[in-house]
């Protein structure tokens, strides 16, 4: 028992007092002045503002371009708001001007937390998207430091309380964090796994591997088209991958082992708990031996039943950047007393594991590459960087003509490297309406001094 009290004080504390039905959280905000939220570099995201009669407002001085990530406070908490409460109302002030302040019944002033937010990177996402619905998610791959999170529709997390009966009875779900829950088939992109997979059956020789694309292939009575019925004519693996050649990949479809094929998805974490510290979606891959043929070629396409977030796309394109290993995607890098005088605490990156071995995402990054230098990714390519990726378009329903958006990729140059992925909904084609969001979110990296 005195094991597991010590157990509780130290490493469960802060969990249990963060619970939002704990009834000491109104003790400490009756004390303290809830701290400030910045930016990576120090741009003020969230503060607030104390009026002449004592009234405390949170104040979001970006409006709606940061609300999933920042999420709101006083009409319940979500997002960063949520997950640094606890650093949030406590105060690590200068212990004679807390003393002073208690004398004086003042309250004292919160901690800052410092995020691993990027202003101009968000901003981009969140203007590139536009009044379209989906999510945009940015990762460094090298410290797992989400740089961007944007989810739309959006809200002003400051009109949360005023606005609550409207924005929680939308129909179109304005406060769900599409970017964590939000789950999609993947379309194409899933072919950089079924690429994986195939890789791993043929023990990595690929160079024999041909495919006559004329524009479908068929099975009974179903067949599947490669977009627009385009024939793609003779393709060898890398044309196949780059030109999105949905025949190509349904076919590979057919002679998969599906116990091995669930197997890989496993090990890149569907059907799993995440390392993530907002509330999330788990994605989802569905196949089995016994399932039709025509269900083995399309999940071979990233149609089926698989759905996925676009959290999780980002973190697979994260670890094929990183050479194969995942870092656990953070958006807290320390907590400092309100003046920044002292550093309360750093919240240092850390690695969650190896998703593949390194030549087997060398491997991966060539073949990326190689859909930016001549494939369906081509607007990506420029002078200032290079980068690597996959589209994506996912049917969604009965009708054919309405498809999910899809691009996730990564890009490499003179700064660290970043991993992306854009999803919009019902847009169209990935290339014509991910991509382009994409391109916008790293010129504006590049353009950054």
């Amino acid at each position: 028992m005195a094991g597991y009290l010590a157990y509780f004080q130290v490493v469960r504390s802060r969990e249990t007092i963060n619970n939002p039905y704990n009834a000491r959280l109104e003790t400490f905000e009756k004390r303290v002045i809830r701290g400030n939220i910045l930016a990576q570099d120090g741009q003020l995201l969230a503060c607030t503002r104390v009026g002449e009669d004592g009234e405390e407002t949170r104040v979001y001085p970006f409006g709606c371009t940061f609300s999933h990530v920042l999420g709101y406070s006083g009409y319940g908490r979500t997002g960063i708001e949520e997950l640094g409460n606890f650093q949030l109302v406590t105060s690590n002030a200068y212990f004679v001007e807390k003393f002073l302040n208690e004398l004086k019944e003042q309250k004292n002033i919160g901690d800052t937390l410092v995020t691993t937010l990027d202003v101009d990177l968000q901003t981009a996402a969140h203007d590139a998207l536009g009044d379209q619905k989906g999510a945009v998610v940015v990762l460094e791959p090298a410290t797992g430091n989400v740089r961007a999170l944007v989810s739309k529709p959006d809200y002003d997390p400051g009109q949360v309380a005023s606005r609550w009966d409207e924005l929680s009875s939308s129909g179109d779900s304005v406060l769900l964090n599409r970017a964590m829950q939000g789950l999609y088939p993947p379309g194409s992109t899933f072919k950089t796994i079924t690429l994986l997979e195939y890789m791993r059956e043929h023990q990595f020789d690929m160079d024999d591997y041909t495919f006559l694309c004329e524009g479908k292939v068929s099975v009974g009575n179903s067949s599947i088209s490669c977009y627009h019925g385009n024939r793609h004519g003779e393709l060898d693996l890398k044309a196949a991958f780059a030109k999105s050649c949905n025949s190509a990949f349904a076919d590979m479809g057919r002679s998969f082992n599906v116990p091995s094929f669930r197997n890989l998805t496993k090990q890149l974490l569907f059907d799993s708990e995440l390392p993530l510290a907002f509330p999330y979606s788990k994605s989802s891959f569905r196949l089995q031996p016994s399932d039709p043929e025509a269900l083995h070629m399309m999940t071979a396409i990233g149609q089926g039943d698989t759905l996925v977030t676009p959290m999780h796309m980002a973190m697979l394109m994260s670890a094929v950047a990183n050479d194969g290993v995942l870092m656990t995607p953070r958006f807290l890098d320390r907590t400092e007393s309100y003046t920044g005088a002292v550093i309360v605490e750093k919240y240092p990156s850390t690695v969650y594991g190896a998703l593949m071995t390194p030549e087997e995402a060398k491997l991966l990054q060539e073949y990326l590459r190689g859909v930016v230098e001549e494939g369906t990714a081509s607007r990506l390519q420029s002078d200032r960087y290079l980068a690597a990726g996959k589209t994506g378009t996912a049917e969604y329903s009965s009708d054919k003509n309405k498809s999910h958006a899809w691009f996730t990729g990564y890009v490499s140059g003179e700064k660290p490297d970043l991993a992306v992925c854009v999803l919009v909904e019902g847009a169209g084609s990935g290339s014509e309406y991910a991509v382009p969001v994409a391109k916008r979110i790293f010129d504006a990296y590049y353009e950054e001094e």
